[in-house]
């Protein structure tokens, strides 16, 4: 009874590792059947397994043989699948190359699997070379002369139509600089005006009187109405009140809180003595009319007003439409040159690829 027990027990522990063994299935593959010498080909190891054993692969690295004249270029492990009945599907390539003639038979590569060995399939890699007539060495052909490229519009396309709007906007260009000269420029010259202070205006009028001897002359009248009118003159751009249209009593009354009562006096005779001359047809000494004269002169010196400017810088201003020109040509000249960099862009940018497309 106890020897059949034992017996059933160990017929069970061998199918069960029965069961397990069949569970892994190794696969060993080779993607060329031939291949030209120096070619690569992929020799791929898939291993499927239950799920959570380990695994471990055959020992080859980079530059290693797998069969004496078959080497090893690099590995690359794949993804994980699942399979079925809890089971996953590992797989690893291996590119492989040669540089011998020869039919190789690539042997089953060993893995382990919770440290048992399994082994798939053995594979055959066929490495052939060109054929070389070596009887008629003669007939070797030289070789060839460097092909020019076939002409491609596609590739030159892009640069014929960037030409093209080069070409439109050296046009724009050229319309702007017409338009540009059609529209002169707008010159605005300032002009400096000299400002002969009063006073100095005054007192040259009276050296021109003296200089022509008239309070000398017996045209008595001439001299008093000239002397009396640079006076007035001077009155008038002094002190601001229009004293050409006024008699001399108002120029008077004008001038009462404006000096002192000797400078008054003085030339309230030097008024009536002209307006005697003028209209009473009265007749006067030469050391009267020199007196005159001096009272005159120092009427003006002690009235006149130092400091003040001898230039006037006078701006003209410019009219809408001259605005408006003024502006149109800056818009212009800002175009032409924005146009000008970006003409100049393109031309160098077609000229580059043009010349990388003929070399």
């Amino acid at each position: 009874m106890k020897k059949n027990i034992r017996n059933a027990l160990m017929l069970l522990f061998l199918l069960s590792t029965a069961t397990v063994r069949a569970q892994v299935v190794v696969e060993q593959t080779v993607d060329s059947v031939g291949i030209l010498i120096g070619e690569q080909a992929h020799l791929r190891l898939g291993v499927t397994m239950p799920k959570g054993a380990s695994l471990q692969w055959p020992e080859l690295k980079a530059t290693q043989y797998v069969v004496p004249g078959v080497e090893v270029v690099s590995i690359a492990d794949g993804d994980t699948a699942k399979a079925d009945n809890n089971q996953v599907k590992i797989e690893r390539t291996y590119t492989i190359t040669s540089f011998d003639e020869n039919l190789y038979a690539i042997p089953a590569l060993t893995v382990k699997v919770d440290g048992k060995p399994y082994k798939g399939g053995t594979a055959a890699l066929k490495v052939i070379t060109m054929d070389v007539d070596t009887l008629h060495p003669n007939q070797f052909f030289p070789p060839k002369d460097v092909q020019a490229n076939p002409f491609l519009w596609s590739e030159w396309s892009p640069w014929f139509w960037l030409s093209l709007l080069v070409l439109l906007l050296a046009l724009l260009a050229y319309y702007l600089i017409v338009r540009l000269r059609e529209n002169k420029p707008i010159i605005t010259r300032i002009r400096i005006v000299k400002h002969i202070p009063p006073h100095q205006r005054a007192l040259n009028a009276i050296d021109k009187i003296k200089a022509e001897h008239l309070q000398t002359s017996e045209d008595q009248k001439t001299y008093y109405t000239r002397l009396t009118d640079t006076l007035r003159q001077y009155i008038r751009e002094r002190f601001g009140f229009n004293a050409l249209e006024m008699t001399s009593s108002e120029i008077i009354e004008r001038l009462q809180t404006m000096g002192d009562r000797r400078m008054l006096d003085e030339l309230t005779e030097l008024f009536n003595t002209a307006d005697l001359v003028k209209f009473a047809k009265y007749s006067t000494l030469v050391n009267e009319n020199d007196l005159n004269l001096v009272n005159a002169v120092n009427f003006i010196d002690s009235t006149k007003v130092e400091g003040q400017p001898t230039e006037e810088k006078i701006v003209p201003k410019l009219s809408d439409d001259d605005k408006r020109k003024q502006q149109s040509r800056k818009t212009i000249k800002g175009m032409l040159w924005a146009l000008g960099v970006l003409i100049l862009g393109l031309l160098a940018y077609i000229v580059y690829n043009v010349y990388l497309l003929m070399t």
